[in-house]
């Protein structure tokens, strides 16, 4: 059985492609293009937002894309429980839209930084870690300038409280000066998941790291649940 599963794509989405072969490789997932201006989700089962640069990363990052048509859906989306992955720009677009807390800032250095940090898992407890166990470390590739997470410290308390930090980056490891070294996060409900790395270029030894494929195979794990 074949998941339908929407890859979405803004104008200056660089990573989409990559987003789509890697859903595509796992053969329970049949991924679609989605269109920034289409305005409805229904009858997808897994969304994921890439990375890149949605709409130039104009005002901030991810700040245009929040506004579209096809954001307005995935908050409809997440709402019934739909499985919801941002990969980079994707985290940036889902914590503009307030589908996540907190907000990407940039990074420490002020450069961009390109490197492949080992990310430990904080909580299998979601569609996108469940077939991983909690403390392990993945290489996932990082490339951004705007990827330094921060909240306040009530929200910091209740994503600690409430289990909600998916992803760190290991000790030592921490590329863009993230508050807590959180590397990703998820809402309340755990079906929204934010991460800067990108899963999607480490689905083969040959590009460094094959670490990526367990966040696919976790979700085809969820859906088949």
């Amino acid at each position: 059985m074949s998941h339908r599963t929407a890859v979405l794509v803004f104008p200056g989405s660089n990573c989409d492609s990559d987003l789509f072969k890697a859903a595509q490789q796992t053969p329970e997932l049949a991924p679609a293009y989605v269109w920034y201006t289409t305005a409805s989700l229904a009858g997808f089962e897994l969304i994921l937002v890439p990375g890149g640069f949605s709409h130039g990363d104009y005002l901030r990052a991810g700040a245009l894309a929040a506004r579209s048509p096809v954001v307005q859906a995935l908050r409809q989306a997440a709402a019934q429980g739909v499985p919801i992955l941002g990969i980079c720009n994707g985290f940036q677009v889902l914590t503009e839209s307030g589908l996540l807390p907190g907000a990407l800032q940039r990074n420490a250095s002020l450069q961009f930084v390109c490197e492949i940090p080992a990310v430990e898992v904080a909580t299998s407890n979601t569609p996108f870690t469940q077939a991983c166990a909690m403390g392990e470390q993945l290489r996932l590739p990082v490339a951004h300038g705007e990827g330094n997470y921060f909240c306040d410290t009530t929200t910091l308390a209740e994503l600690e409280r409430n289990g909600q930090i998916a992803f760190r980056y290991a000790e030592g490891q921490n590329p863009n000066g993230s508050l807590a070294n959180i590397a990703g996060i998820t809402n309340a409900e755990r079906n929204v998941l934010g991460l800067m790395p990108h899963p999607e270029r480490a689905m083969a030894e040959w590009m460094g790291s094959a670490d990526g494929q367990k966040l696919f195979t976790s979700a085809v794990s969820f859906l088949q649940s």
